[in-house]
C-alpha cells in the first residue's frame, strides 16, 4: 500500500512567487528568501538558511510596491532548501492584501 500523507492545509495554495524577508524573533536575525506555494494561512520559503521547526518569525512578503506583514511560525524544514511557515495573528488589513494578491494570481 502506498504511503499517503493526509493534506493538513486549511486553504488552497497558489503557485505565486514573492520576495520574502523574515526576522527570527528572539535573535532579531534578518534573512531573505523567496516565498512560493502561498495560501491564506501559510507559504513555503526557499532559503539556504531555514530556521528550526517551531521558530517564531516576523515575515514580510513583497510585490509591486506593496508589503504583506504578519507573524509566522516555522512548521517544517527542508535543510538547505527552505521551510514551510504558518501565518499567525494576521491583521485584517494584511489578510485583505494577501487575499487580493491570491485572487489576482500575482506572479513576480
Amino acid at each position: 500500500m502506498p504511503n499517503v500523507t493526509k493534506e493538513r492545509r486549511r486553504a488552497q495554495r497558489y503557485p505565486l512567487v514573492l520576495t520574502a524577508e523574515f526576522i527570527v524573533l528572539g535573535t532579531r536575525t534578518k534573512l531573505n528568501g523567496r516565498a512560493s506555494d502561498i495560501g491564506r494561512f501559510g507559504c513555503y520559503i526557499d532559503t539556504l538558511n531555514p530556521s528550526l521547526a517551531g521558530t517564531p518569525l516576523e515575515l514580510r512578503l513583497s510585490h509591486g510596491g506593496e508589503t504583506f506583514q504578519t507573524n509566522a511560525r516555522v512548521v517544517f524544514v527542508s535543510p538547505g532548501l527552505g521551510m514551510g511557515v504558518a501565518f499567525l495573528d494576521t491583521p485584517a488589513n494584511q489578510q485583505e492584501l494577501l487575499d487580493r494578491w491570491l485572487a489576482a494570481g500575482v506572479v513576480s
